[in-house]
Parts: structure tokens; C-alpha cells; sequence
């Protein structure tokens, strides 16, 4: 610990010590209600104060002419302004077991604002209660649903952690299934359940993010360990099969140091390439697993992650 210690942004660092003094971290507990009532807490006492938008808005993308089983809730922010070129379906972080779209809400004004477009949040089940393939099927729900409404001529779906790791899913789905996209933003994904890259080891203490999170949100998201091997529920896995990734829309993939999912998310955006896919990639130095969301906290974070976001502009732009 005391290398990493040495590696880690001096922001950050604070920002992670004040969390697990504050008793924020680790972010799993024995209870998955208490568990979601401290993700709660530290989502937003961590976003700062987040920016203004032109509008925000609850709406729901209907299950019906889907293929799906459920009504998803969506929040839709608009920028200020004029119409927006670029519309963002995020999903948000916390393990596919925390988080709603109160504790997204800081990260989908910081896209809004950042590039202008139009974000439509959204509220996927979660698991325990609804496991794989729930979540993703809500994804792909509401993707469809923001394909339809939109006025934008641009299509993205992203996220951050396990968020990410739905919207690479949903990203394969769209191919196959449609709608058409134009890009996939994927901050520190969540890709491989076996867990078994040497970053996991590496970081498996954390900061932030530790291997014990990781082995219990995967236990409740996929409590069937032999559906793990689908690639979509580790798209990681889809690389392995003939022309797995093939035709997916162009990826940014953001990484982390010191995260314990650093090089599942780096050996997909290397999978991508050899799929011939675009990618943009970027591997934040001395940050931690959820700097998008310690933005506030530090200087680094907040740079790296408007790298990302700027790298996505740039690969719309090509």
C-alpha cells in the first residue's frame, strides 16, 4: 500500500481518506439497503456542486414495441441553448446493485454541459432484486427509446464502472439489434466477472474500489456463475469469439491507474482495435477507480475526465 500511496494523486488521496474516515468506504455492506443508503450518501457529498443545464425533465422510455418486460425511468437534460447535436444515454455507476438517478445526476449535467448534448439518465432495476440480464435489457430499452425521441443527429450510449460495463453490453446489442450508434463512452468498465487481470490483485486493498466490492456486486448481479461466461454480461468475452466485436460503434475507453479494473478495460479497448473498431483511450496516472465522479475533490480527476469527454467529441467529429 505504501507504493500506491506514493503513485496516487495528493487530492485524491485526501478525498479517499476522508471517505473511509466518514466510514463512506468501503462501499459494500452486509446489507444491500444499507449499502445503497451509504452509495447514496457518498455520491452526493462527493459530486461538489454540479453544473446548471437548460432543462431536466422525468420521462419513461415504455416497454412496449421493445421486446422488453418493463417500463424504464429515464431524467432527460438538455443543454442551454440551441438544439443539441449529440444525445448521451448514460448509464450509471455503483456495482449494478447502487445507485438511481439522484446520485447520477452530477455526472449527467457534467455531459450536458461539457458537450452540449442532450443525456438521458437512466433508471435501470437492479439486482439483487432483477439480475442479469435485467439492467442491460433496460439499457438497450432505453437506447431505443432516446433513438426514437431524439432530435440530434448523433447517438451515444456511456457510463462509468458498472455503467460502463452495460453500455459496451448494450453497444453489442445495438449492433445486432439496433438502434444505430455513433459511439460508446466507456469510463473504467466493468467487463470480466472472473476477475482475474493482475490489476484486481494489484489493487485488490483499493483505494476506493477493492477486490471484496468487486466479488459482491458480481455475486448479486450474475448469481448464476454459469451465466458469466455471456458476453453480455462480460464483454470482455465477446473478443474471443469469431468476429465478436466486430462492427461495434467507435469506443472511447478511459482507465485508472490504481484501479482494480484497470486492464480489463484496457485489453478491451485493445480487443476493439483488432476488431478494427475505433477507439480513443486514455490511462489516467495516480487516479483511483470513480475519479469522474471526485471531480471536485481533484484537479487531476476533473482534467482527466474532461479528456475523456473531449476525446468523445473528437471521435463524433471524425
Amino acid at each position: 500500500m505504501a507504493e500506491t500511496t506514493d503513485r496516487i494523486d495528493p487530492e485524491l488521496a485526501t478525498a479517499v481518506a476522508t471517505l473511509t474516515a466518514d466510514g463512506l468506504l468501503p462501499m459494500t455492506r452486509d446489507d444491500v439497503g444499507d449499502a445503497r443508503r451509504n452509495y447514496r450518501t457518498l455520491a452526493l457529498r462527493r459530486r461538489g456542486d454540479p453544473p446548471s443545464v437548460g432543462s431536466v425533465h422525468d420521462d419513461v422510455a415504455p416497454a412496449g414495441g421493445t421486446g422488453t418486460d418493463a417500463d424504464v425511468a429515464v431524467r432527460v437534460y438538455e443543454p442551454a441553448g440551441e438544439q443539441a447535436a449529440i444525445t448521451v444515454v448514460w448509464l450509471h455507476g455503483g456495482g449494478w446493485v447502487l445507485g438511481d438517478l439522484d446520485t447520477a445526476d452530477g455526472a449527467a449535467r457534467r455531459v450536458c454541459t461539457h458537450l452540449g448534448a442532450t443525456v438521458v439518465s437512466v433508471d435501470y432495476r437492479l439486482a439483487p432484486e432483477h439480475p442479469h440480464p435485467a439492467p442491460l435489457t433496460d439499457a438497450h430499452t432505453a437506447m431505443r427509446w432516446a433513438a426514437l425521441q431524439r432530435a440530434s443527429d448523433r447517438l451515444v450510449v456511456g457510463g462509468d464502472s458498472a455503467g460502463a460495463g452495460l453500455a459496451a453490453g448494450a453497444a453489442l446489442l445495438a449492433r445486432d439489434w439496433g438502434p444505430r450508434l455513433d459511439a460508446q463512452l466507456l469510463l473504467y468498465p466493468g467487463l470480466d466477472p472472473t476477475m482475474a487481470s493482475p490489476s484486481v490483485a494489484e489493487n485488490a486493498d483499493g483505494p476506493f474500489l477493492t477486490r471484496a466490492d468487486l466479488v459482491w456486486f458480481w455475486e448479486r448481479y450474475v448469481p448464476d456463475a454459469a451465466l458469466r461466461d455471456d458476453p453480455s454480461v462480460a464483454p470482455l468475452r465477446a473478443a474471443a469469439e469469431p468476429g465478436g466485436l466486430d462492427g461495434v460503434a467507435p469506443a472511447v475507453v478511459a482507465t485508472a491507474e490504481l484501479d482494480p479494473l484497470r486492464d480489463e478495460g484496457r485489453a478491451y479497448a485493445d480487443a476493439l482495435e483488432a476488431a478494427g473498431v475505433a477507439v480513443r483511450r486514455l490511462d489516467g496516472a495516480g487516479l483511483v477507480h470513480g475519479f469522474f465522479g471526485l471531480a471536485a475533490a481533484s484537479a487531476a480527476a476533473r482534467a482527466e475526465g474532461d479528456r475523456a469527454l473531449d476525446a468523445l467529441g473528437e471521435l463524433l467529429a471524425t
